[in-house]
């Protein structure tokens, strides 16, 4: 007798009416942009829908695929190893940003596809050697196969490393690695975090411009003017503060109600990339304290299945693939409506589900899909 599937129906129309949603808002974020620089209103709205229309094939891919199938090496190392092959190809042709990997007319960023890879790997990992998780044969392959990707991803995306570090960790801590070790770790991170900053001169303009503004502090501690010499040489705004300002303004000016869709200010030029990285605040503006609030409530509707998911799933390999997936999907939204709302220094990373962009669309979906693959098959 084939197997009766248990779908997560609210998981899944979760999902489905985020990605609807997240297309209204790319119009209304983006249509006035779009319609000044390129004389085509529905530009960017297009391209997202073209987008979502394949990334929730492979949503619905991966959702039919028992995802015990992944319990593998083929797809633990595989997906790992395709991710940093492009990874070094974007390093060595996006000299610039070493973010794009450009095929014909189609941009894709790699970084975006590590949290599916890393999630899949974690997961089969800490099933193998959950037995003995705490000794050295465990810790040294995981620190080096862990260390190297974060690496990689940092060099040109600090956030998504973080993000990829803080959805390991969470695996790893629950999995049952001693405090000692997950305090290692830790610190670990706490020193390479300087280092990584430091190596790119618009992280410093960031930081400078959340903490210091007006370069009241930075005047006192460097009177010859060294530092903003040496940060001056980024691509990046001079005025690091300038989106969290604009963004603040959006999120704090809207009400309860909001100005109404499609009726928001900041968007026509004001805050740059409304779109793409600070498309929360548009919705905070237009939409307001319910709609952000509503927008936050279906990111922890998904981090209550997936937790609910590594509960009631019958092996391990589900469990850990729930909690990686919810995991990292809700940490990444979670520090982006932090940036957004200028509660921490800006970082460059979508908002998921919800953001302009192919890669982030595809890689949240992908990982989804085996989210909902846990769900149907697990038994």
């Amino acid at each position: 007798m084939a197997q009766q599937l248990k779908t997560d129906w609210v998981l899944f129309f979760t999902i489905v009416g985020m990605v609807c949603f997240g297309i209204v808002m790319v119009y209304s974020a983006s249509s006035v942009m779009a319609e000044t620089r390129f004389r085509d209103p529905s530009l960017f709205v297009v391209r997202q829908a073209g987008w979502a229309v394949v990334a929730l094939l492979v949503m619905m891919y991966f959702k039919g695929k028992d995802y015990r199938s992944l319990s593998a090496p083929a797809w633990a190392f595989t997906p790992l190893g395709v991710v940093l092959a492009l990874l070094v190809v974007v390093y060595l042709t996006d000299t610039a940003a070493h973010r794009w990997l450009r095929i014909g007319p189609v941009g894709l960023q790699p970084a975006e596809f590590a949290k599916p890879a890393l999630v899949i790997f974690t997961a089969w990992f800490v099933t193998r050697r959950a037995h003995a998780i705490n000794t050295r044969h465990t810790l040294l392959p995981a620190s080096l196969a862990l260390g190297l990707l974060a690496a990689t991803v940092m060099i040109a995306d600090l956030g998504t490393a973080a993000v990829l570090m803080l959805t390991s960790g969470a695996v790893f801590y629950v999995a049952g690695l001693d405090k000692k070790y997950f305090l290692v770790a830790i610190a670990v991170c706490l020193l390479v975090l300087p280092v990584a900053i430091i190596s790119k001169p618009y992280r410093v303009l960031r930081l400078i411009g959340y903490f210091d503004p007006h370069y009241i502090l930075l005047d006192k501690v460097d009177p010859n003017g060294h530092v903003k010499r040496w940060a001056g040489r980024s691509l990046a705004p001079k005025d690091a503060g300038y989106q969290a300002r604009q963004s603040r303004i959006a999120a704090g000016s809207a009400g309860f109600f909001g100005l109404g869709l499609m009726k928001g200010r900041q968007k026509m030029l004001y805050l740059p990339e409304a779109h793409n990285d600070f498309i929360y605040a548009v919705v905070c503006e237009e939409l307001g304290l319910w709609g952000a609030t509503g927008l936050l409530l279906c990111y922890l509707a998904i981090l209550w299945r997936g937790f609910r998911l590594y509960w009631t799933a019958g092996d391990d390999f589900g469990r850990y693939l729930a909690l990686g997936v919810s995991t990292a999907l809700v940490v990444q939204a979670l520090m982006n409506i932090t940036v957004v709302l200028d509660l921490s220094p800006t970082k460059g990373f979508t908002l998921p589900l919800i953001s302009y962009g192919g890669s982030s669309l595809l890689s949240s979906l992908a990982s989804l899909g085996m989210l909902l693959s846990v769900s149907d098959h697990a038994g």
